[in-house]
């Protein structure tokens, strides 16, 4: 009788090591581009600090980059047409370095109509009050997160550093330690507003240098006439940055890149 040959042992395949495995844990600092918010009064340079980041390309209706000499988008009527250049710039092969959007608060509107065109349970509305215990907001929220995934992409897949643009204006806050008081606000609803804030990475207020000077006993503000940006949140103000930068910088790209990278690894090689 013939023995039956034995089958050759099988080899089990190496199960790849969890995502959240220790093995895959790094340490120090990364640097990556910066997603970096710049607000403040009309007319101080928001556009032109855009303008000078590198290789960059305008995504919005401002008039303040007419005098630019600066690549621009087709002025977007809708809100999809803002996530269709996103992902061009995503999906398609180009030399841009850094998406501009200016600004934030023109770009609002557009979100709103595409809310209101979703309507309440199937129905279109004509204005995002109309639907009921806000729930408008709470969806135009849900819209800017959507945007904000699609720039994170945009961000992570070609190394693109984002500049985001918004004006100012002042409100009555109520201030729960004392009396109340004006501050500068983000022109933007306070949810929209709140969102975009946590997401980036500076928050920067734009504003003219004022200096206090004291003439009969009384305190005068005079102003330099330089522009510059604040970096740490004060009463009249909101700001912040996780790069450690000076209290204040010129309204100026290059000097906060400089600043940024100042605070930053050297490469090893």
């Amino acid at each position: 009788m013939q023995a039956v040959p034995k089958p050759e042992p099988t080899q089990k395949p190496v199960a790849a090591p969890p995502r959240m495995s220790l093995t895959k844990v790094v340490s120090g600092r990364i640097a990556k581009p910066v997603r970096v918010l710049v607000w403040g009064t009309e007319g101080i340079g928001k556009s032109t600090f855009g303008a000078s980041a590198p290789s960059p390309i305008f995504l919005g209706a401002e008039d303040g980059t007419s005098e630019l000499d600066v690549a621009r988008f087709p002025e977007p009527s809708t809100w999809q047409d803002a996530h269709d250049a996103i992902a061009e710039l995503t999906n398609v092969q180009h030399e841009y370095k850094t998406l501009v959007i200016d600004t934030l608060d023109w770009l609002e509107p557009l979100c709103w109509r595409a809310v209101c065109a979703k309507g309440d349970r199937g129905k279109r509305v004509d204005s995002i009050e109309e639907l009921p215990y806000g729930r408008g907001y709470t969806a135009a929220l849900d819209e800017w997160r959507r945007l904000l995934s699609a720039v994170e992409r945009l961000r992570s897949s070609r190394g693109m550093h984002v500049v985001l643009l918004a004006h100012a204006w002042i409100k009555p806050f109520k201030n729960p330690d004392g009396d109340d008081f004006d501050r500068y606000e983000l022109k933007l609803h306070a949810k929209a507003g709140g969102l975009l804030k946590e997401w980036c990475d500076a928050v920067l207020f734009a504003n003219y240098e004022t200096l206090t000077r004291e003439a009969n006993g009384r305190s005068k503000g005079v102003s330099t006439g330089a522009r510059v940006l604040h970096t740490q949140r004060r009463a009249a103000y909101d700001s912040k940055n996780r790069y450690d930068l000076p209290e204040t910088l010129p309204l100026d790209w290059h000097a906060f890149i400089e600043a940024v990278a100042a605070h930053r690894p050297a490469d090893p090689a």
